[in-house]
C-alpha cells in the first residue's frame, strides 16, 4: 500500500462521531422552535407555483435520475463538456438608435471581452438601413449577431446577411439568430404577426446557412408581467412548439427546426430557483422534441437578467441582483448570458455601467472560473428535488396552453394574461407587505441617494401584456416625496414619539425610520431619553408635521400609549400611528408592525401629509 493510500485510509474525518438522523435533526430544531413560540411548518416556504421548499433535504428524498451531460433530457446541459472550453457565450446588449454611437459602445464591449450582440433593429432601436454603421470594424465571423427587430425581422435580417456577405462570411460560417418571434411581438403587443412567413424564410435559409438560428422563443415578455417560473417556462415551451409546427410545415424536419430556435429566459435572485429553471426548461423542451421525433435534440437558452427585478432607487444595488442572477444561470447551463446594466431601469446605459456589466461576466468565469465545472449543481438534494418539481408545473403550465389552443389562442382569448395576472397581484402583495423585501427600496432605503441621469428609452409599445416591476409602487411614491421636495423645499415627515429610555424604544423607532423613508418620508426623531408627555408634545410642536408615531415596548404602551396619544392629538396631530401589533389602544389611528401592508401605510400617510400623487 502506498503512503498516500495508508494516510487515506487513516484520516476518517468526523468518524468518531455517529451519523445523524433526520429524526435528531428534527426534534433538536423543533426545541428551537418550541422556545421561539414558533412550529415547523414556518420553515417550509411556497413558491408562485406552489411548490413546497423544505428546510432539509436529504438523499432520501426522491427525485429522477438527471441523465449525462450533453445527453437527453439534457438536465445537466446541452453538451457533453459543457462550458469548461470556452466558457459560456457573454452576450450584450444594445438598444441605442444612433448607429454612430452604438458602434462605439459594441466595438468597446468585444474588446472588453463580450462574444455575441444582442442589437435591438427598428423601432426604437437602429434604423434596419443603419445597421451597416452600427456594425462597422465588427468580425461578424468572430462576433454572431442576435436581432432584436420585431415586426421587421425579415428586413433586417436581409440586412444583416447581405453585411456578411459582404464582409467576405462564408455562408456555411455565418452564426448567431436572425430574431423572428411573431409570438413574442404578440405577448408585447397584442399585434398578430404571421408565424408563417417567418417559418418561410427561416427552411428558406436553412440550407444555405446551417449554422443560423432564425427563431427566438422569449418569455421575458411573460416575466416582465409577473409571471411565476414555471408560467414563463410553460409560455416558452408552447412557443416553441409553435414555432416547431410552422417550420416542420415550412419543410423542415423536427431536428432541424429545433436547431433554428433559441429560447430566451429570464434569470433572478432566486439563486437555486433559477438554477433549476434552466435545468427544468432543457427537461421540458427535451420531452417535447423526444415527443416529435428528435430525441436528441437541445434547443440553445439564452439567459438574461430580470428587468422586473431591477430598481431606479438606489440602483447601485442593482449590482448585486445581477451578479446573483448571472451565477445562477451560469451555474444552471445557460448557453448565453446577458447581464443587464444596473441603470437599465432608468434609461440608456453609459459606458461606466456597461464595463460593470461585462466585468460581472468576466470575474465569475475568468477569476472565480464559474465554468470550469461541468453542472456544480448536479448531485445537490435540493436543486434536483425543485428541478423536478418545476419541471412538472412548467408542463403542467405548457398543456393548459395547448388544451386552449395554443400560445397563440391563449394569448388572444386573455386567459394566458389572466392567470399571471393573479400570479402578479400575489406577489405584488408579498412585495406590499414587505415578505419579498426590495434591499435599497422597502428596505433600507437611502434618501438622499445620487441620482443618475440617463437619456430615457422610447416608450414601450401598449396592447399586449402589461410590463411591471417588483420596486415600482415604492418607486411611485418616493416620486411624489421628491416633488413635494422640489415644490416645498422640504420633505414630508413623520414625528416618531418615542417612550421610554433610548434602550427600550430604539427597535421600534429604527424600524419605523426604516418603513417610512420607503415612501420617501422622512422620520424625525427627538431624540430624547426617557422624555416625559410635555417634552414630546414640544418636540411634535416644532417637528412641522401633523403625523406622529408612537414607539416603544409592550409595557410603555400600556402604560403611556392614550395619553401620548390624546397629547400629540391636541397639539395638533392629525393622525397617530403606532409601532407595534394592534392592541386596540385609545387614541391611535393605525399600526406598524412586520408583515403590515407598507404601502397602504405609506400612501395613506402622504395622502395625510398632503402630498400631491
Amino acid at each position: 500500500m502506498s503512503k498516500g493510500a495508508e494516510f487515506a485510509g487513516e484520516l476518517a474525518l468526523a468518524a468518531e462521531f455517529a451519523a445523524p438522523t433526520r429524526q435528531e435533526w428534527e426534534r433538536l430544531v423543533g426545541k428551537v422552535l418550541e422556545r421561539a413560540g414558533s412550529s415547523p411548518e414556518r420553515l417550509v416556504t411556497t413558491t408562485d407555483d406552489g411548490i413546497p421548499i423544505l428546510p432539509l433535504y436529504t438523499a432520501d428524498e426522491p427525485a429522477p435520475p438527471a441523465g449525462f451531460p450533453g445527453s437527453p433530457p439534457f438536465v445537466r446541459g446541452s453538451r457533453p463538456d459543457g462550458h469548461v472550453l470556452a466558457g459560456w457565450d457573454v452576450r450584450a446588449h444594445h438598444d441605442g438608435a444612433d448607429p454612430a454611437a452604438t458602434n462605439e459602445d459594441v466595438l468597446t464591449d468585444l474588446e472588453g471581452g463580450v462574444t455575441s450582440l444582442w442589437l435591438r433593429v427598428g423601432e426604437g432601436g437602429v434604423p434596419v438601413s443603419a445597421l451597416p454603421d452600427a456594425l462597422r470594424d465588427v468580425r461578424l465571423d468572430l462576433a454572431p449577431v442576435v436581432l432584436d427587430a420585431g415586426e421587421e425581422y425579415e428586413r433586417a435580417a436581409d440586412a444583416l446577411l447581405a453585411l456578411h456577405a459582404e464582409r467576405g462570411v462564408p455562408d456555411t460560417e455565418v452564426s448567431g439568430n436572425l430574431g423572428a418571434d411573431p409570438i413574442g411581438v404578440r405577448a408585447r403587443t397584442g399585434t398578430e404577426p404571421d408565424v408563417a412567413a417567418a417559418a418561410a424564410m427561416a427552411a428558406r435559409l436553412a440550407g444555405r446557412y446551417p449554422k443560423l438560428s432564425a427563431f427566438v422563443a422569449d418569455g421575458l415578455p411573460y416575466h416582465e408581467a409577473g409571471a411565476s417560473d414555471a408560467q414563463e417556462l410553460g409560455a416558452v415551451a408552447a412557443t416553441v412548439v409553435a414555432y416547431l409546427r410552422a417550420l416542420t410545415e415550412a419543410g423542415l424536419d423536427v431536428a432541424g427546426a429545433a436547431a433554428r430556435i433559441e429560447c430566451r429566459l429570464a434569470a433572478t435572485t432566486d439563486q437555486f430557483g433559477t438554477i433549476a429553471k434552466f435545468r427544468a426548461a432543457r427537461r421540458v423542451l427535451a420531452r417535447i422534441a423526444e415527443v416529435c421525433g428528435a430525441r436528441s435534440a437541445a434547443v440553445r437558452q439564452h439567459a438574461v437578467t430580470s428587468p422586473a427585478m431591477l430598481t431606479r432607487r438606489d440602483p447601485a444595488v442593482n449590482l448585486l441582483r445581477t451578479t446573483v442572477a448571472c451565477f445562477a444561470a451560469g451555474i444552471g447551463g445557460a448557453d448565453a448570458v446577458t447581464v443587464l446594466p444596473f441603470d437599465h431601469a432608468i434609461g440608456r446605459p453609459d459606458r461606466f455601467s456597461r464595463r460593470l456589466a461585462r466585468n460581472t461576466q468576466a470575474i465569475l468565469l475568468e477569476e472565480s472560473k464559474l465554468a470550469a465545472v461541468i453542472d456544480p449543481a448536479g448531485g445537490s438534494w435540493y436543486v434536483e428535488n425543485h428541478t423536478d418539481a418545476l419541471a412538472r408545473a412548467a408542463w403542467d403550465a405548457f398543456t393548459t396552453i395547448e388544451k386552449a389552443g395554443g400560445i397563440e389562442a391563449d394569448l388572444a382569448s386573455g386567459a394566458l394574461a389572466d392567470r399571471i395576472a393573479s400570479t402578479w397581484q400575489a406577489r405584488s402583495r408579498r412585495i406590499a407587505t414587505r415578505r419579498d423585501p426590495i434591499t435599497g427600496v422597502s428596505e433600507f432605503p437611502l434618501l438622499e441617494e445620487k441620482k443618475f441621469d440617463r437619456e430615457p428609452r422610447p416608450s414601450a409599445p401598449r396592447g399586449g401584456l402589461p410590463k411591471v416591476r417588483y420596486a415600482q409602487e415604492y418607486e411611485r411614491l418616493r416620486d411624489r416625496s421628491d416633488a413635494h421636495l422640489a415644490r416645498h423645499g422640504s420633505r414630508p415627515k413623520v414625528f416618531l414619539a418615542t417612550l421610554g429610555p433610548l434602550a427600550e424604544h430604539t427597535a421600534r423607532a429604527t424600524f419605523a425610520a426604516n418603513l417610512f423613508l420607503a415612501g420617501g418620508i422622512e422620520p424625525v426623531n427627538p431624540g430624547l431619553g426617557d422624555p416625559a408627555t410635555a417634552d414630546l408634545v414640544a418636540a411634535f410642536s416644532g417637528s412641522d408635521t401633523p403625523v406622529a408615531c408612537v414607539c416603544g415596548t409592550d409595557a410603555a404602551y400600556a402604560e403611556r400609549a392614550a395619553e401620548v396619544a390624546d397629547a400629540l392629538r391636541k397639539a395638533g396631530a392629525a393622525t397617530v400611528l403606532l409601532a407595534g401589533k394592534p392592541s386596540g389602544s385609545t387614541g391611535i389611528d393605525g399600526y406598524i408592525h412586520r408583515g403590515c401592508d407598507a404601502l397602504a401605510v405609506l400612501t395613506g400617510t402622504l395622502d395625510t401629509l398632503g402630498v400631491a400623487p
